[in-house]
């Protein structure tokens, strides 16, 4: 069976732009186009039937443009509207945005300009499409722990959570720091046959060497000097739950010694005991360091590496999956709006392409700081430049600042280098692919490839 045409909603009082939007619509094998004349049968349209997007006049009889996109996203459509207009001032520009435009389109036009804005809209309609229905998949199988991610990077860790939440298996998780890694531990212990029992995290990195051995395994009444009194450790403190191991890797040598007899025979020892206790308790360890180059250096144990690299899971920086940003931004806003008590309704488009455009080096919890400050510090109701950290408007270039971090390796640098001038070709040719891919020297599939491999918007 053919698939189904897309429908398309032309509203214009214009007879003559009805009609040739229309007949260069309907050359498109697969698009239906619907047309009406005035603002309130626009409305009537989106409110009372399915498009998947729609291109609408700013100036018409009884409902202006403008009203029309307003009183559609109150009601709860979604469907991408592009503007169209030959009297359209900045003023305007910037409320058409407030009201959720998709895109603008001035008049005069030419018919490929009119299709090529329709083709992104639809394309984000499918996109929007295919993450709401995979967010509705995960929702009723998945709590990530308030994690908030539609890339398919996040959603391929989502996946292997999910897989793995019930096994006992050791789980290591790596990623830059701010990436998120209590928040899948929490992830991995609640959404198994444990959540019912204790789930401990503990920062191996945060405790002194001489306690951390205590605090890991408890110690017996006079093992040393201020113990007064037996005390149980944490890996009993969690028995039937999960312990957290944050930065395993600052984790002392002879520790790891006692580490690894846990994770091999289920049984800990007390400081100045003589015999074990059986515990039943499920590891998931995190770290930003390079274990295997660790071991190679003498500073982590390799026996110990391979017992905690089962189920090894890797969280992609931010930078690696800017998709999400917009996602986050929203996500954080309205929770600061609640903490407290701002109403900010949201980010200007400037602001935005700015927070997508940044590398965050401190990846999701620098973003959820960074919003927090400008809400703060905001005057108006919507985020701007000026609203965002200094550190954000002056570092905009994202290769010079890749180079400036000290970042030697040539694979993390090239793909910050072709990520970057993939945005500013499209940025350049309005989204033209076929242009981007001339300016940028490679071709065209390549070039399409690249910007799902890097996550590029369009």
């Amino acid at each position: 069976m053919p698939a189904p045409k897309r429908r398309v909603l032309v509203a214009d009082d214009e007879a003559s732009i009805r009609h040739v939007v229309s007949l260069h619509l309907g050359r498109e094998d697969d698009l239906e186009v619907v047309c009406v004349d005035n603002g309130r049968e626009a409305l009537d349209a989106l409110t009372g039937d399915t498009f998947d997007c729609a291109l609408c006049d700013l100036v018409m009889p009884e409902i202006g443009g403008l009203e029309v996109i307003a009183r559609a996203r109150e009601q709860g459509v979604g469907t991408p509207i592009v503007l169209m207009s030959a009297h359209a001032d900045i003023e305007t520009l910037a409320r058409a945005d407030e009201h959720g435009v998709f895109d603008y389109i001035a008049k005069p036009f030419r018919a490929d300009e009119v299709i090529f804005r329709l083709r992104r809209a639809l394309a984000h309609r499918l996109q929007s499409d295919k993450l709401r229905r995979l967010e509705e998949t995960l929702a009723g199988e998945l709590d990530v722990g308030g994690m908030i991610a539609r890339s398919d990077e996040m959603h391929r860790v989502f996946r292997t959570v999910r897989k793995v939440a019930d096994y006992k298996t050791t789980v290591l998780l790596t990623g830059e720091s701010g990436t998120g890694k209590e928040l899948v531990a929490r992830a991995l212990h609640f959404n198994s046959g444990r959540r019912a029992r204790p789930f401990i995290p503990i920062n191996c990195g945060a405790i002194p060497e001489t306690l951390l051995e205590s605090e890991l395994f408890g110690h017996t009444r006079g093992a040393f000097t201020g113990a007064d009194r037996a005390r149980r450790g944490l890996f009993e403190e969690a028995n039937g739950g999960t312990l957290f191991l944050d930065e395993i890797g600052e984790l002392p040598l002879p520790l790891q010694v006692k580490m690894l007899r846990v994770l091999q025979e289920g049984e800990i020892r007390r400081v100045g005991e003589s015999t074990s206790t059986a515990v039943d308790v499920r590891v998931v360890a995190a770290t930003v360091r390079d274990l295997p180059a660790e071991v190679k250096a003498g500073r982590f144990r390799e026996d110990l590496f391979y017992r905690l690299n089962v189920l090894p899971i890797h969280l992609p920086p931010l930078r690696a999956r800017t998709g999400d940003v917009p996602f986050l931004v929203d996500h954080f806003v309205e929770r600061f709006n609640e903490r407290l008590g701002t109403a900010i309704t949201g980010v200007d488009a400037e602001a935005l392409k700015m927070l997508v455009r940044y590398t965050w080096p401190g990846n999701v919890r620098e973003l959820e700081n960074a919003i927090e400050r400008a809400m703060v510090l905001a005057d108006g109701q919507r985020l701007t430049v000026e609203d965002l950290p200094p550190r954000l408007r002056e570092s905009t270039d994202r290769i010079r600042m890749t180079l400036a971090s000290g970042e030697l390796s040539i694979k993390k640098t090239t793909r910050v280098i072709e990520d970057e001038l993939i945005r500013r070709a499209l940025t350049q040719t309005g989204g033209n692919r076929t242009h981007a891919a001339e300016l940028l020297e490679i071709s065209h599939r390549a070039l399409l490839y690249k910007i799902k491999e890097y996550g590029v918007p369009l």
